[in-house]
């Protein structure tokens, strides 16, 4: 089973993605968060089922879509997944600091 890693940077999107959504809704911005997460379990049993990020063009860094937003991760090795970023859709990804890395 493949260990997922939230990043710093995965982890700040999703406290800022709660507080913004928390300005209308608390409810909300808890269950946006909790799908959020849930989304990535799916990469515990296979880390390949996002699609290549077309940004990037790179086999080891996949999307997974969850609603609005886009999940960014690395395929470090067959047992370990890093969450680069929670990237909304709307706004371009080369806007995105993870990019600039």
């Amino acid at each position: 089973m493949t260990k997922i890693i939230w990043t710093q940077r995965a982890l700040s999107d999703l406290e800022n993605i709660l507080e913004y959504i928390a300005k209308d809704s608390v409810k909300y911005s808890i269950l946006t968060i909790e799908k959020l997460i849930s989304t990535t379990n799916f990469l515990q049993s296979n880390q390949r089922i996002g699609r290549i990020v077309p940004e990037l063009n790179r086999e080891d860094i996949r999307e997974l879509i969850s609603g609005n937003y886009k999940i960014i991760y690395r395929t470090s090795s067959e047992e370990m997944v890093h969450i680069l970023t929670v990237h909304h859709s709307s706004i371009l990804l080369k806007n995105n600091p993870f990019i600039k890395r």
